[in-house]
């Protein structure tokens, strides 16, 4: 009987063999652990169709991911100051330790060492690295760190767009605009923002600070292997920094050869450079700059500077990123801090004024019209308002020479109509009333101590500082013609200088004038009455370009006869043994200066100038809590505080260490017509004295107005011996009485040996009956000697009339 079930067919319950099983297309299907295993043709299907989402995932993502506006960190910059010199930093200003620098301004090593450690195909390669990226991965899932395998442009994103947060949506974006950023940038712009923007460590970002912060240069000057060494940094910038790290030496320097190595390969550098280039010597960490000492009261003039004159505005100071040189000098910024310590802080005691001690003071050299040095105040941490701009003091009689610099600018003239000039006299008793054309005005200004000086020379009342005769004199020239004189030296239009006759007295109003106003003022006498507006800066920069500075020409802003004429008068205000001024003698210079205090000894200055120098320096008495003024009474041991004492000390001292290394030279001046002269200066050439004019210089009295022309004496040298006329009569007061004369005044000796004082003999003009007053001490600009004064005095009072007086003649010695 035969197997039915092997002749059966599929379903019949058969015995035979199963058929295979096949597809719908026939073909056999898979059995077993082959059916898990998918198809080439789903793979395909699969692959391409994940291939399709991903393209369209990245157009979608193209076209939804813009490049953003930077963030505010990475745009974020600081100012630094920096000396005249250029290379000598002040301080930085602001929170984030960055200046941006062009690509031409960073070393070519420096910039061949970055990519030789971050990205040696920069230039060749697209935006992104998939492979680095993959690479990257793998080696942090492996455990062989954290390495991001993003090229030099995804990290410049991710500096300069984004941020450091390791999310996949951040990397997504920094993937789709580096992209972008590759077709809108070149390569050259997108590394020098890489540089610009990377973390170095020690708080530095970008490469200019990092230069500075680790090796104290610019980047511009690094050395290969200086570079080496920042490239080094960006890898891992706090474990690489061997001052803080010591213990990572071994690490860094393998770090340092990796990237040298690197230059080396790609050709960067040579094999002898390789071969004798050794690892740099790293600077210790400096200490964060601040504002602490002086350079808080530098930053704030400079910042003021800036945006007064429109060069930078505030906004755009704020956002930082500028380099700039001021015009203070280290050297004389050292020498006024160091005078304002010992003769000022140094000298207060337990006096309830000692607290209220402040000092302030401005140098300009009068040729450049540069600040070389600003003296703020005791710490611009302890003291906020700086002393070197407070326009809230009065400048006291710092302001005289302005008042008589327009009477000799305006040919003014007394009220008699006699022409102002150094030996015009007035009436110099205190509290006298000031005459205007049609009578007193209703002022009567004190002098100090309400000493009468009774009839004397406008020198001597310079000299003695006389309010009474300077009052009168502001009025006789005219209180505007006075405030035009003081804005054509170089005063701001800002301050409120009175229109009357008290601006004499620096009584001026809530907008009054700062030591560097001041100091403006004196700068332009100095240089002959040329203005050369001030300046704090001689170079701002920002992003590798130069910022505009403006035209500071100098303009003859007053004759220099006027300004010269003035110089010779505050000279004499230094060398008259009654001179206010005369502790700037002190300075081992020619000088020629001023003193001033204000109402209730709430402040006291001393304003002066060398051929090279205009100082000017103030204590001010300021409750440090409340800003309010204070008088200074007992003070640093002074029953009262005045400009001859402790801000002449300072001006002394600071001038000498200032110009310790210069030549000492004289005053080169050309006075004004019918003026008193002086002899030239120890040391000058004569007939240069005279504005280099080859002239001799001009040693009568004017014999205009009240004086009349001297006259020969016979007496030994070829002295000469002037009288006034008996009837001249006294500005401000009654005439002299009949028979009484006082002469005008001539100048010193410049040797300082008291020759002058042989012509004491003038003096014998007492025995005519004239009333001879000769004391024989200085001439009425420059000051004479002791000896003089003996000699003078012996003999005015041999005429059995004359007397010795304030108001002394002297005359020449041939």
């Amino acid at each position: 009987m035969s197997d039915v079930r092997n002749g059966s067919t599929p379903g019949s319950g058969g015995w035979g063999p199963r058929p295979t099983l096949t597809d719908r297309r026939g073909r056999p299907r898979r059995t077993g652990l082959r059916r898990l295993v998918p198809g080439w043709r789903l793979l395909f299907g699969g692959g391409l169709t994940v291939l399709l989402l991903l393209v369209a995932a990245f157009f979608v993502g193209y076209a939804l991911v813009d490049i953003p506006d930077p963030n505010a960190a990475a745009t974020a910059q600081n100012n630094v100051y920096y000396y005249a010199d250029g290379k000598t930093e002040i301080t930085r200003d602001g929170a984030v330790n960055r200046q941006n620098v062009s690509l031409a301004e960073v070393a070519k090593s420096a910039r061949y060492a970055t990519l030789a450690a971050e990205d040696r195909n920069f230039y060749h390669e697209s935006a992104v690295s998939p492979k680095g990226m993959v690479r990257a991965a793998w080696n942090t899932a492996t455990g062989k760190g954290v390495q991001s395998g993003s090229t030099i442009t995804q990290q410049y994103v991710k500096n300069y767009y984004l941020n450091q947060n390791q999310t996949a949506q951040r990397k997504a974006k920094e993937f789709f605009i580096a992209i972008k950023l590759d077709r809108n940038e070149s390569k050259d712009q997108i590394l020098e923002g890489y540089l610009n923007t990377s973390y170095y460590g020690r708080n530095a970002y970008g490469i200019q600070a990092a230069a500075q912060a680790y090796f104290s240069t610019n980047a511009s000057d690094l050395t290969v292997a200086q570079s080496a060494y920042l490239a080094t940094l960006l890898n891992a910038p706090s474990a690489y920094d061997l001052s803080a790290h010591p213990e990572n030496a071994h690490a860094a320097e393998a770090r340092w050869n990796y990237v040298m190595d690197g230059m080396l390969k790609e050709h960067w550098i040579t094999a002898a450079q390789r071969a004798k280039t050794t690892f740099p010597t790293i600077g210790k960490p400096k200490a964060t700059a601040s504002k602490a000492g002086q350079r808080g009261y530098i930053v704030q003039a400079v910042d003021d500077y800036l945006i007064q004159h429109k060069i930078v505005d505030a906004a755009a100071l704020r956002g930082g990123g500028y380099r700039i040189t001021t015009t203070i000098q280290k050297p004389d910024e050292d020498a006024m801090v160091k005078a304002a310590q010992e003769q000022v802080y140094d000298k207060r005691g337990t006096a309830a004024a000692d607290k209220y001690v402040r000092a302030g003071g401005v140098s300009i050299d009068p040729s450049t019209g540069n600040v070389v040095a600003l003296y703020g105040g005791i710490d611009y941490t302890k003291q906020y308002v700086s002393s070197a701009t407070n326009r809230t003091y009065q400048p006291g009689s710092t302001f005289k020479p302005v008042i008589f610099a327009s009477a000799l600018q305006n040919d003014s003239t007394t009220q008699s109509g006699r022409t102002i000039t150094p030996t015009t006299i007035y009436n110099g008793d205190s509290g006298r009333q000031v005459q205007g054309p049609d009578g007193p005005v209703g002022y009567h200004p004190a002098n100090e101590d309400e000493k009468d000086y009774g009839d004397i020379t406008v020198t001597d009342a310079m000299d003695k500082s006389v309010n009474a005769v300077f009052a009168q004199m502001a009025q006789d020239v005219g209180t505007k013609n006075v405030i035009n004189t003081a804005h054509d030296l170089g005063m701001s239009t800002d301050i409120d200088i009175p229109q009357t006759p008290a601006m004499a007295l620096g009584a001026f109003g809530t907008s009054s004038a700062s030591p560097l106003d001041m100091a403006q003022v004196y700068a332009t006498l100095a240089d002959h009455g040329k203005e050369i507006p001030y300046s704090m800066v001689v170079k701002v920069s920002k992003d590798g370009q130069d910022v505009g500075l403006p035209q500071r020409d100098a303009v003859q802003a007053v004759p220099r006869t006027a300004a010269d004429t003035t110089t010779a008068m505050l000279k004499s205000v230094v060398d008259s043994p009654y001179g206010t001024a005369a502790a700037a003698q002190n300075s081992g210079w020619p000088a020629a200066a001023k003193t001033g205090t204000a109402d209730d000894d709430k402040a006291a200055w001393f304003a002066g100038y060398t051929p090279k120098l205009a100082t000017v320096v103030a204590v001010f008495g300021m409750d440090p809590d409340t800003g309010a003024q204070k008088a200074l009474y007992g003070a640093m041991g002074s029953a009262r505080v005045n400009g001859g004492g402790q801000p002449a000390n300072v001006w002394s001292q600071y001038t000498a260490a200032a110009l310790k290394n210069t030549p000492v030279t004289g005053f080169h001046l050309d006075l004004q017509a019918g003026s008193q002269t002086q002899a030239p200066d120890s040391g000058d050439t004569p007939g240069t004295d005279q504005g280099d004019t080859g002239q001799t210089p001009t040693t009568t009295a004017p014999s205009t107005g009240s004086q009349s022309p001297t006259t020969p004496s016979g007496t030994p040298g070829g002295s000469t011996s002037t009288t006034a006329p008996s009837t001249q009569p006294t500005e401000g007061g009654s005439a002299p009485t009949t028979g009484t004369a006082t002469a005008p005044t001539a100048p010193q000796d410049p040797t300082g040996s008291g020759s002058n004082g042989s012509n004491g003999s003038a003096g014998s003009a007492g025995s005519a009956g004239s009333g001879g007053t000769d004391t024989g001490t200085t001439d009425g600009l420059s000051g004479g000697t002791s000896s003089g004064t003996s000699s003078g005095t012996s003999s005015g009072t041999s005429s059995g009339q004359g007397t010795a007086s304030d108001a002394s003649v002297s005359v020449p010695s041939g």
